[in-house]
């Protein structure tokens, strides 16, 4: 997951002190607004559930923080949730999903039952189901499995993702929806138009397509979804191919139609809108795919088109970095940012060289290869080695308010009198902010707040950045057979 916390909203409680809520953003999107003392919380539990060193927590002051204070505090403690989201452990536990799912909730004005959701197949078809504020993801997707009267055993190859259609109605994936949150609450506050939640494959290696298709509602997802994406022109074909296909969907041949659609270039791969890259010369236009283990930049030039493939395993890091553009009167910083995703790639033996892609799915590329790679070490990795999981007993959430909810570590369930200790709404004052921070959702760029001072920040030609570096356990695998 990537963390970030951009900025503060000061908020007034219910005996009229004001105190700071710290704005998350996970994975480019915001999330919820916590406390300091929150997080504090979520870090002593995890120290006492879980058998890992955790990275020091910022420590209390014991007087008012002056405003470089706060912003030092701000820093201190994106870069120490940043640190643990890094950690699989911390990462895979329900206790972390938990504390985000229900900060999720308290953000937005806690939890209410009986909401109507629609999910969509990639074909439009709809499912509308039941829902509460409280149902997780995993939790929203076995109620639609049981919908489509999907065996329990494919549950895991399917998943929940946001997609949007633009004004010249193209496809763009958004982000896959996780545990940590509720798909209700994340589409109903995310105003980007014509935005919905669909459901579709989670893996990429397409040989898992063999494992399924035996199953006939498990196939007909499979072929809804490659029919979608030739419709989407994610996978290009010829005429030819095109009228073949189309006759074999007119006789219902789906089984038919997979096998010719699974040999097709960029079949299992995600694709990307337009953007700019550094490779070969800096400003190229590219198009960016991501699957089958690689990253497919196809370069646009002077109405031509070259491609150049780019293998995960053979990426040693990369980073994604948070532009802020100087403005170029007077020296003044401007709100507009833009995020940068590079990679150090081993070219050949013993060269490394750094390629970077400009784009507002950075982060979206930086999930998709993780997730890659993950499921590359996955293959490799003893089942017994898999992330440690918080133990069952319940833990404890602690409100802004100071309450506190006893939560089930791996359900997210909580007590009924838990339930009723839960504040439905936040105290008056509050309101007019809270409103303010739902429609804040709708922002796909990370905002660093203005006056960013850090030990990994810099100032380059009037360029303010800000980088977060990801590892690649993958790149250990490489041997003098793959280059």
């Amino acid at each position: 997951m990537h963390f970030s916390i951009p900025d503060t909203q000061e908020f007034i409680d219910a005996t009229d002190n004001t105190y700071v809520g710290y704005n998350i953003h996970i994975n480019g999107l915001f999330h919820c607004t916590v406390r300091y003392k929150q997080l504090h919380s979520l870090h002593e539990q995890l120290a006492r559930n879980l058998d890992i060193s955790l990275p020091a927590f910022p420590p209390k002051k014991f007087f008012p923080l002056t405003t470089n204070q706060q912003e030092e505090r701000r820093l201190s403690l994106e870069k120490y949730i940043q640190t643990i989201g890094q950690n699989p452990v911390v990462n895979n536990s329900g206790m972390l999903n938990g504390f985000l799912l229900n900060a999720q909730q308290e953000t937005i004005g806690g939890p209410s039952n009986n909401e109507f959701m629609d999910i969509f197949l990639m074909n439009g078809c709809k499912i509308t189901i039941n829902v509460s504020t409280g149902d997780h993801s995993g939790s929203v997707l076995e109620k639609v499995y049981k919908s489509l009267r999907l065996p329990e055993e494919y549950y895991s190859y399917f998943v929940l993702f946001i997609v949007a259609h633009d004004e010249a109605n193209s496809v763009h994936l958004l982000r896959k929806l996780q545990n940590f949150e509720s798909p209700f609450i994340t589409i109903k506050h995310l105003h980007v138009i014509g935005s919905k939640v669909v459901l579709g494959k989670n893996y990429w290696d397409v040989g898992y397509d063999l494992k399924i298709m035996d199953n006939e509602v498990a196939m007909n997802l499979l072929y809804i979804q490659a029919v979608a994406e030739i419709n989407w022109g994610w996978i290009p074909i010829t005429d030819e191919l095109r009228n073949k296909l189309t006759v074999l969907k007119k006789h219902g041949k789906k089984k038919e139609y997979l096998d010719i659609v699974r040999t097709s270039k960029y079949y299992g791969y995600i694709h990307f809108a337009p953007c700019l890259c550094d490779y070969p010369q800096p400003d190229s236009k590219v198009l960016v795919a991501i699957g089958r283990n690689e990253l497919n930049l196809r370069i646009l030039n002077d109405g031509e088109q070259c491609e150049e493939v780019f293998k995960v395993s053979r990426m040693r890091c990369w980073r994604i970095t948070t532009v802020q553009n100087g403005s170029e009167r007077g020296g003044e910083e401007s709100d507009e940012f833009s995020l940068e995703l590079s990679f150090e790639y081993l070219i050949a033996k013993n060269q490394l060289q750094w390629v970077t892609i400009t784009s507002e799915q950075a982060i979206l590329m930086s999930v998709c290869l993780q997730a890659m790679i993950d499921e590359l070490l996955s293959k490799t990795v003893d089942s017994n080695n898999k992330a440690q999981e918080v133990s069952q007993k319940s833990w404890i959430y602690v409100m802004r308010n100071g309450q506190s909810i006893t939560v089930g570590s791996s359900s997210n369930e909580e007590s009924e009198e838990s339930k009723k200790n839960r504040c439905i709404k936040q105290p008056s004052k509050s309101e007019p902010i809270m409103k303010k921070l739902a429609d804040r959702l709708s922002v796909v760029k990370i905002k660093k707040s203005s006056d960013v001072r850090s030990n990994i920040s810099s100032k380059v030609q009037g360029k303010q950045t800000l980088e977060y570096d990801m590892e690649n356990n993958a790149f250990r695998m490489i041997d003098d057979d793959d280059l």
